[in-house]
């Protein structure tokens, strides 16, 4: 994203109904089982879903006591919460196969820590993290506010807000903002597409929707009624799995920054943290999320990179966009490497990885959302490691 002149950014959201976000949550929902049971299981689930039948496949390695029965059992409690019993897709109808199998032992010699070795990455790749501070979240605003439109709706359905009866699971949001020199400035057009009973008129969804959307914005960013669009085709009955197929891991941009910042490519649902295509990108987050915090810069992207087997990242790149405050990069590159210890197992015990806390990640979005102390959700938001950053750079 520019950081300069007048344009137009967009970024898009999908609901925890969308097909692909089901699937998701089924595989952090079989994650979740496994580390329960065991914090060093490994899994790697991927989920189908379509009409009335959910697919789990992938490799596992944990107890036996997570059986493919459990499994089955925890994704239709799934699919329960998340509101689905509709003809076409229901919490007791659907057929569940699970095909999960055994972890390649190839991949388990060069993962696993043995005499003097570390733990090694579980694959080869490239992870970025990018904080800004054009929203308290230190998130990318057209992203932010496309989760936040969505949550709010979901969490008057969810307790059965009158506001919104007759509004079901899947739906999908599209925020587009002006920035004036870089900075957001208001909402040019917002689309919302939202499931719903059949004979609830267009313009009564509109209606439901409005106000939820211009109460997401900061005050006088609502776009010209003519660039609101709701429900753009007249109709969304048939939607979820029945509606379109469902697959873990399709929506990685969602995930992450809406585009304003590079992605890796990997995606991160069903994923244990020995895959650093998860793990490594929490780290990176967290790490430009702190840069932010400390205020040694408006905007910072990070890159690591890293090979299978290998403990040790092979790269660390810091780019602050023009935006850091005295700040040089290469010196920051060194004090980031120093203050966390970049291994899979550092990054595993550093943002306390090991444990049942990947369902809630499954929807809108893994990033700007409030750490849970409690739960241990999201420790990778948290930023005690500004003072850190601040104490190096003598601020």
């Amino acid at each position: 994203m520019r950081d300069s002149g007048e344009f137009l950014f967009t970024s898009e959201s999908v609901s925890e109904g969308h097909p692909d976000k089901v699937a998701d949550r089924i595989s952090d929902t079989v994650l979740d089982a496994f580390l329960a049971a065991d914090p060093y299981a490994r899994v790697a689930c991927e989920t189908l879903v379509t009409t009335n039948r959910v697919v789990l496949a992938g490799e596992t390695r944990g107890p036996d006591t997570v059986t493919p029965d459990y499994l089955a059992h925890l994704a239709r409690l799934a699919i329960h919460d998340i509101g689905y019993d509709q003809d076409g897709f229901s919490w007791r109808k659907a057929e569940i196969a699970v095909h999960l199998h055994a972890q390649s032992s190839d991949i388990a010699q060069g993962v696993d820590a043995e005499g003097n070795k570390d733990e090694g990455a579980g694959d080869q790749g490239i992870m970025f993290g990018y904080a800004c501070d054009e929203t308290e979240a230190l998130m990318p605003a057209p992203i932010y506010y496309a989760h936040l439109i969505l949550r709010r709706i979901s969490e008057l359905r969810r307790n059965k807000d009158l506001s919104v009866a007759g509004l079901l699971p899947d739906a999908k949001s599209q925020v587009t903002l002006r920035y004036v020199n870089g900075r957001p400035v208001g909402a040019s057009s917002i689309v919302v597409s939202i499931q719903h009973e059949e004979g609830i008129e267009q313009e009564a969804v509109r209606a439901m929707v409005r106000p939820i959307v211009e109460s997401s914005l900061p005050t006088g960013w609502m776009c010209p009624e003519h660039e609101f669009y709701v429900n753009p085709t007249g109709k969304f009955v048939i939607g979820g799995p029945d509606g379109d197929c469902g697959l873990t891991g399709r929506k990685i941009i969602v995930d992450t920054y809406g585009g304003a910042a590079p992605h890796g490519g990997g995606a991160f649902s069903g994923k244990d943290p020995t895959k650093v295509d998860r793990s490594a990108a929490y780290a990176c987050r967290y790490l430009a999320k702190n840069v932010v915090a400390a205020e040694l810069a408006a905007r910072c992207t990070l890159q690591v990179s890293y090979a299978i087997g290998i403990a040790h990242p092979l790269s660390v790149y810091v780019d602050l966009h023009g935006t850091g405050r005295d700040v040089d990069e290469k010196k920051l590159e060194r004090v980031l490497r120093e203050a966390v210890n970049l291994s899979p197992r550092g990054l595993r015990e550093h943002l306390r990885l090991n444990r049942a806390i990947y369902a809630p990640t499954a929807a809108y979005g893994h990033f700007g959302r409030e750490p849970d102390e409690e739960r241990g959700t999201f420790t990778w938001e948290r930023t005690d490691l500004a003072p850190v950053l601040k104490q190096a750079f003598g601020r």
